[in-house]
């Protein structure tokens, strides 16, 4: 059941996406995560579990068809160093449409999204959660002040294996501290039948080369069942 809950970690952390600018000749702006764009991401990864850890890759690629519409697929190969196995893990698709946007000076988005997990990594081996995830949304994209902004969001979702859903809540917030540089705080919460997850992210950004190149370091705790992830990310603009 561990396991199985630790998909939220995923599921939830859809604000961390970047989407297409309208212009073609404006300024990338990944700090806000109702900006779509089209790019390649590529993160190292460390999952401490209680009783084993997941060392690995995690590669993404964000499609973005045009500024209100994306679609992301994410692939991680990771190793189990319990069971000794190396293997694909669970494979996302996430799709984004932001429907409504700058609709006065504080909200200037309203995106909902689907979010799917697909169980393609070995459950035996430790790769994978075993269970298909099924989730659906929305986040809103409000700013605060000149350097801070709120992304909070509201999810359903469904597991396959145990056949529950849970109504999921995060608060992404955004800190520019220069062009160059930005946080992202997220704290989630999941509740379920079973159990409520607390989850978070902390996601330090900086921006090497503008509208090309950033590296990203982050930390992915799970509270409620001891599981931490330290991941270290590059991010290529397309």
């Amino acid at each position: 059941m561990k396991k199985i809950k630790f998909i939220y970690l995923f599921t939830m952390l859809s604000c961390s996406i970047s989407f297409a600018q309208e212009k073609p000749t404006q300024e990338i702006d990944p700090s806000k995560p109702t900006n779509l764009y089209t790019q390649f991401n590529t993160l190292s990864e460390i999952n401490k579990y209680d009783e084993f850890s997941t060392y690995g890759t995690r590669l993404n690629f964000e499609y973005a068809f045009n500024p209100d519409n994306l679609l992301l697929v994410e692939v991680p190969f990771l190793y189990n160093d319990l069971t000794k196995k190396t293997g694909l893990s669970d494979t996302r698709i996430r799709y984004f449409n932001a429907v409504k946007r700058n609709i006065s000076k504080t909200i200037i988005a309203i995106a909902p999204f689907v979010d799917i997990s697909i169980p393609t990594g070995n459950s035996n081996y430790g790769l994978g959660e075993g269970t298909w995830s099924l989730a659906a949304g929305a986040v809103v994209g409000m700013v605060i002040s000149e350097n801070e902004a709120l992304f909070p969001g509201v999810n359903y979702v469904y597991l396959t294996k145990v056949s529950e859903s849970g109504f999921g809540l995060q608060t992404n917030m955004s800190v520019s501290f220069s062009k160059k540089s930005f946080l992202f705080v997220n704290p989630i919460v999941t509740f379920f039948s079973f159990d409520t997850i607390v989850q978070a992210e902390l996601n330090y950004n900086y921006i090497l080369k503008p509208n090309k190149f950033k590296v990203n370091l982050g930390w992915l705790p799970n509270f409620t069942n001891n599981i931490n992830t330290i991941r270290l990310g590059a991010t290529f603009f397309l």
